[in-house]
């Protein structure tokens, strides 16, 4: 017997690594898909619609938002941020897991709507090493790059709002760390007696 999916909100910093783990992740499990959200935020280089983000404009974002289309939204560096409410509960009555993308404002809007939601938070191991990775990226301007910087650590400071907390310090650990999170909500007891239901029933006679 199948069950429904589990919903996870996963947060961090820019540059934390967010991105990098939850693809790792969802590449080594099938069972785990990630949301694509909608944006007013500009294409980037090597982006593609529909794959990364869906790319609406500001008006189109807001027509969705009287609709009631998004479960959470957000205003992020002056962009629209917003994840459809029906793929998510869709996908999740298919039996897969979601794993939504979202700042800590987001997050805290899902839970809001479904308790069961289960919440990670990811931080670089220092500030350093998370300007070091912005920089890296050779994406963004030195004046965005401060601006990320100085967003960081207001993002940082809303941690304790999640369940869980990685570190991202080393990425193979950090992705085992991520790997056995989503093991252990899967084996859960009551998930456990939902999926084994008849198994259980036979056991105890």
């Amino acid at each position: 017997m199948s069950s429904k999916g589990i919903l996870y909100t996963v947060s961090a910093p820019s540059g934390a690594g967010k991105t990098s783990l939850v693809n790792a992740l969802v590449k080594s499990s099938p069972e785990v898909c990630v949301s694509v959200s909608h944006t007013t935020r500009p294409m980037r280089p090597g982006e593609q619609d529909g794959v990364n983000y869906h790319f609406v404009d500001h008006a189109r974002f807001e027509a969705m938002l009287a609709e009631n289309a998004f479960l959470e939204h957000a205003k992020v560096f002056s962009n629209l941020y917003g994840t459809s409410r029906h793929w998510v509960e869709d996908t999740l009555n298919q039996g897969l897991d979601v794993i939504l993308e979202i700042d800590w404002q987001g997050a805290r809007q899902v839970r809001e709507q479904l308790q069961d939601t289960v919440s990670l938070f990811i931080l670089p191991p220092s500030l350093a090493a998370l300007r070091q990775r912005l920089t890296g990226r050779g994406q963004d301007q030195p004046e965005v790059i401060e601006a990320r910087m100085n967003e960081a650590i207001n993002e940082i400071s809303h941690y304790r709002d999640a369940d869980y907390l990685i570190i991202n310090d080393d990425f193979t650990t950090a992705l085992a760390q991520f790997q056995a999170l989503i093991t252990s909500q899967h084996l859960r007891r009551d998930r456990q007696e939902q999926v084994h239901k008849a198994m259980l029933d036979e056991l105890l006679g």
